[in-house]
């Protein structure tokens, strides 16, 4: 059993970002904010299955490279190699948690370009 307080953590950029509530040992449970504006680099995993279910604010996923915009009561999953750029164009601040599985120790992230927008230079 294990039971934490959001509070008791910090999130990666001071106010935003993402922080994680618990990593493994078999799945990372975490929240991510971000600010009007901000976005989150495109990345994939190459073995954790990523889940978000929005908590608040509106936001673009760019799952792919395709457009799958989101907003709470919403939830994404992005599979192994599924890229996933989030960017908040709106004015308010965006929260959701967010679950990968299986909890892996070493690095599973890759950062990729992000994806071409259609009307953003």
């Amino acid at each position: 059993m294990k039971k934490v307080n959001e509070q008791d953590f910090k999130y990666r950029f001071g106010d935003n970002g993402p922080k994680y509530l618990s990593k493994g040992p078999n799945v990372d449970v975490g929240v991510v904010v971000l600010k009007p504006g901000q976005d989150f680099p495109n990345h994939y995993h190459t073995v954790c299955e990523e889940i978000f279910y929005i908590l608040e604010g509106e936001i673009d996923f760019y799952i792919n490279e395709k457009r799958v915009p989101a907003r709470p009561g919403d939830m994404i999953q992005c599979r192994p190699k599924d890229s996933h750029y989030l960017i908040n164009t709106s004015n308010e601040y965006f929260k959701a948690i967010f679950i990968k599985s299986p909890h892996i120790s070493e690095k599973d992230s890759v950062v990729i370009d992000k994806p071409i927008i259609k009307g953003v230079e």
